[in-house]
């Protein structure tokens, strides 16, 4: 059959792996010794769905168990990821366990998971047919040389391979087209075509697997190179499957349609900018806690990108090396890592915005999302924010726990659970199961421009029209360590209505205040949080759930505020950023704003102005609700003199600094 498909020189990588890549090569043996002993654990980095406490089967493996409620367990064992870890252990080890037990667990499979069989269908979705191609034939090319792969195994091993890829050719619809699904079943295709022998029918699907993922990245990639699901984790597993198509096909001498390495860079500059700035994925929407850099590590070596290497890896990681090959290795090392030029970013058709102070490791990260929902796997997080700073978060995403219906997914998936706004205490969306929510709204408004050391985002949505109101976020954030967000509620006047925000903190550290004011306090940081309205502000602390990877939760505390008003109502909220061990001077206050053309002071309704001192640092930020009255009219506030919608005034320089960021 096959050659090694990937690489030809598993020895090489093997040795490289040992010397270079000693935590990753010790993790893949891990889980190769567990699957030889018939010991499930989901534990690599790009399992989707994690376990954490392994199962052990004393005989042969149940492919069909399901061990709880959730049957991602049993889709998970059935992609044998795993497997490709036995592959590499024995060319690492040369230990013929491996092959041994990959021809075990294969034909024993083949036998009793049979795909007309109805019990079986938790194993032959296509995604998990299509996972499980890819797995497979990664493990086979790494052990297509030992003695313990009989005749059997490989006249069943292919005729297993055959039957998989007939089942995916048969399946294509509207589903597939839109869905990872789709990608990772046709991901799998792919492979299987390149690996089988060139025959007419191992062509097609090579050649029709190419036409379904064209097609699919065209429809489920957005113009900026997010995937229309707004989950990090699964933009980045359709973005692996890409970069794997590209490599083989590379290899093969395989024609791709331009689209696939067009939108396969869009993908990678979205992840780019999208990482924090410890590499890692943020947790929005199904996501879990991921490092990340792999991914960028391959597409900068695939497309020759400095900005890519800067943000992945300095040399070759285990899995990359794997892929790549080992001419890739020194290749790799002649790529000169290049500091992307911009800080901040707009991802306008997936509603995503991105500021952080530097490319550093201790960076000020922010992110500001309105936006679609994108579908089952995404979250009620519309307004919602990151803040990420000294590597370590302190404002989350939640993640998201487990897939199954209920009180503990519906928990995630709630507005509450983000650092965003409410009305009247109702829920943006409302859960009608573990993929759909009721309801649905618009995200709208969006505007974002970077200027003289500020980012302002803005967003709003049309989730609580039917109540009567419309609900806007304006986000500045003050380069390196300042964020200031403005909620606006625009209220009929019939009655009075409870305004909230909530705050999900990380639990790394602790939380305390009280009013208007509370701190965030750990090792690392101290985060100010300083809130003001011209309304009462009412704030506590309430439980909350951090769940950073599948099956797997934290507790934690959410500040929730609270504001009751007739008509519009606003609240200025400002997150001041330092190292634990500083103490310097932060505080905010209200400033009056003048119209100079009657020189009669402003409704807050109108225009309001706060004044933030940080360190040596004073700003005095003006924000209009709505335009002035009046034919010709400035305004003045704490002695700035401007006209605009958004203004930052930087009174310490002579003459008075300001930047409009929206007119």
């Amino acid at each position: 059959m096959g050659d090694r498909l990937f690489f030809d020189d598993a020895k090489k990588i093997a040795q490289y792996a040992k010397d270079h890549c000693k935590e990753e090569t010790e993790r893949a043996i891990r889980a190769a010794d567990n699957m030889a002993n018939n010991i499930i654990l989901f534990d690599l980095r790009w399992d989707m769905e994690r376990t954490h406490a392994p199962v052990a089967f004393d005989g042969e493996i149940d492919w069909l168990f399901k061990p709880g409620d959730d049957p991602e367990w049993t889709f998970a064992l059935n992609r044998m990821r795993a497997w490709v870890c036995m592959g590499q252990a024995y060319v690492i080890t040369g230990d013929e366990k491996y092959p041994r037990a990959f021809s075990r667990q294969m034909l024993h499979w083949t036998k009793t998971v049979r795909r007309e069989d109805p019990k079986a269908a938790n194993a032959w979705r296509t995604i998990e047919t299509g996972i499980r191609l890819e797995s497979w034939i990664k493990a086979y090319c790494c052990m297509d040389d030992s003695p313990s792969l009989s005749g059997d195994l490989r006249k069943a091993f292919a005729e297993s391979i055959a039957e998989h890829a007939e089942y995916i050719l048969s399946v294509w619809n509207s589903f597939n087209l839109i869905s990872n699904w789709g990608v990772l079943a046709n991901h799998g295709l792919f492979i299987a075509g390149c690996f089988l022998p060139q025959s007419a029918r191992a062509k097609q699907y090579a050649s029709e697997a190419i036409e379904r993922l064209a097609r699919a990245i065209e429809v489920q990639v957005y113009p900026d190179g997010v995937h229309w699901e707004q989950s990090p984790m699964y933009h980045n597993e359709v973005l692996r499957c890409f970069l794997d198509v590209i490599v083989l096909a590379k290899k093969r001498q395989i024609a791709l349609p331009p689209i696939i390495a067009e939108k396969t860079k869009a993908m990678l500059r979205a992840s780019l900018f999208a990482g924090k700035p410890n590499g890692h994925e943020i947790m929005m929407g199904d996501s879990d806690d991921i490092d990340q850099r792999d991914l960028l590590t391959m597409g900068a070596y695939i497309f020759n990108d400095g900005n890519m290497k800067f943000a992945g890896y300095p040399c070759l990681d285990f899995d990359s090396a794997w892929t790549l090959g080992y001419d890739a290795i020194s290749e790799y090392e002649k790529i000169i890592p290049l500091e992307p030029a911009e800080t901040a970013q707009a991802f306008f058709e997936s509603g995503n915005f991105y500021s952080r102070s530097d490319w550093s490791a201790e960076a000020a990260f922010v992110h500001f999302h309105c936006g679609t929902l994108g579908g089952g796997h995404g979250h009620a997080d519309k307004l919602h924010v990151d803040v990420f700073y000294r590597g370590e978060d302190i404002l989350i995403d939640p993640g998201r726990f487990n897939y199954v219906s209920g009180e503990p997914r519906y928990f995630y998936k709630r507005a509450s659970a983000h650092s965003t706004t409410a009305v009247d205490g109702t829920d943006l969306y409302a859960c009608a199961h573990s993929w759909q929510y009721l309801n649905l709204s618009r995200a709208v408004g969006q505007k974002f421009v970077e200027k003289e050391g500020y980012v302002y985002m803005e967003g709003a949505h049309l989730g609580y029209m039917e109540q009567g109101v419309y609900v806007c976020r304006r986000a500045i954030h003050i380069k390196p360590d300042i964020l200031l967000l403005c909620d606006e509620f625009y209220g009929s006047a019939d009655r009075e209505r409870v305004y909230r925000q909530y705050f999900q903190w990380n639990n790394k550290g602790i939380v305390s205040g009280d009013g208007n004011d509370w701190n965030y306090r750990s090792e690392k940081n101290i985060a100010r949080l300083a809130l003001l309205s011209s309304h009462e502000i009412k704030a506590g602390l309430a439980p909350g759930r951090i769940s950073r990877q599948y099956n797997q939760e934290e507790e934690s505390l959410r500040l929730q505020t609270m504001i009751n008003a007739t008509g519009f109502a606003s609240v200025f909220s400002v997150i001041a950023l330092d190292p634990a061990t500083a103490c310097e001077p932060f505080s905010i206050a209200k400033e009056t704003v003048y119209l100079n053309s009657s020189g009669i002071e402003c409704p807050s309704a109108e225009a309001e102005a706060v004044t933030i001192c940080k360190d040596d640092k004073k700003y005095t930020v003006v924000i209009a609700h709505r335009e002035y009255t009046g034919p010709t009219n400035t305004f003045a506030a704490n002695g700035c003199v401007g006209f605009g919608n958004v203004i930052v005034f930087d009174p310490s320089k002579q003459p008075s600094k300001h930047v409009v960021l929206a007119y």
